[in-house]
C-alpha cells in the first residue's frame, strides 16, 4: 500500500468512526449510519474474501446504511404502489464518482426513480434524496427484502438486497414517497360531460 492510499484508507475510516454516533443506543432513522456493512444479509454482498483479507465495500464504495421505508406498523403499501428508498453510500477512492441509477427486481417492482445523479466526493458520505421504488407488485408489510442495483460512473454496478422496514419508532419521522396526482381528464372525457345526454321521451320521439 502506498502512502498516498494508506493516508486514504486511514482518513475514510477516520470519516466513518466520526460518522457512526451510537445507531445501538437510540437510532436515528436515515440519520444515522452503522459502523459495520449493512443489508439484510448480513451484508454478504459488501463483504470481500474472508478471514484476515476480509474486507468491507465494493470497487471502492462503501454503503454504511440502506433501506426502504414501509407501511406503518400494521399496514401495507399496495399493489402498484411506491415506496421511499434510504440509501447512505462512501466513496473511499481518490476520485469522485456519480450514481446514475438504480435497477429493481423485475418481479418486485417496475422502476427505481432517481430524481438526478447523485455525486460521490471522495471520502465524503452522500445520500439518495427523493428516490422511490415505483409500480411495486405485491404489497409492502415490511420485512421483506428488495434486489436494488446501484449503478455508478466509475464503480459500475452494486447489487444489494435491501431491507423494508416499517415506518416506526427510528423511521417515523421520514417522509414516505408522495402518493400519485389523480391524472387530468382528457379532453375527450371534458367534452363527453359536458355533452347533453339523450332523454327516454326524445328517443321514444325518435322511434315514432
Amino acid at each position: 500500500m502506498t502512502s498516498s492510499s494508506r493516508r486514504r484508507a486511514i482518513a475514510v475510516a477516520a470519516l466513518l468512526a466520526a460518522a457512526i454516533p451510537a445507531l445501538a443506543a437510540c437510532g436515528a432513522g436515515f440519520s444515522a449510519n452503522t459502523n459495520t456493512p449493512y443489508a439484510p444479509n448480513e451484508a454478504g454482498v459488501l463483504i470481500q474474501d474472508s478471514g484476515s483479507g476480509k474486507s468491507y465495500g465494493k470497487n471502492g464504495v462503501m454503503i454504511p446504511q440502506a433501506f426502504i421505508l414501509g407501511p406503518e406498523s400494521g399496514g401495507q403499501i399496495a399493489a402498484g404502489g411506491s415506496a421511499a428508498v434510504y440509501i447512505t453510500m462512501l466513496n473511499s477512492t481518490g476520485a469522485p464518482d456519480t450514481l446514475t441509477g438504480i435497477v429493481a427486481d423485475q418481479q418486485l417492482a417496475t422502476s427505481v426513480k432517481v430524481a438526478s445523479p447523485v455525486e460521490l466526493q471522495p471520502g465524503t458520505l452522500a445520500k439518495t434524496p427523493g428516490v422511490t421504488l415505483d409500480g411495486i407488485k405485491k404489497p409492502l408489510l415490511g420485512g421483506e427484502s428488495v434486489n436494488l442495483t446501484l449503478q455508478f460512473k466509475n464503480a459500475g454496478d452494486i447489487a444489494l438486497a435491501v431491507p423494508v422496514v416499517a415506518r416506526s419508532r427510528e423511521f417515523a419521522t421520514l417522509s414516505p414517497a408522495p402518493s400519485p396526482t389523480p391524472s387530468a381528464p382528457s379532453a375527450s372525457d371534458l367534452f363527453a360531460s359536458m355533452s347533453p345526454s339523450t332523454t327516454p321521451s326524445a328517443s321514444a320521439s325518435a322511434a315514432q
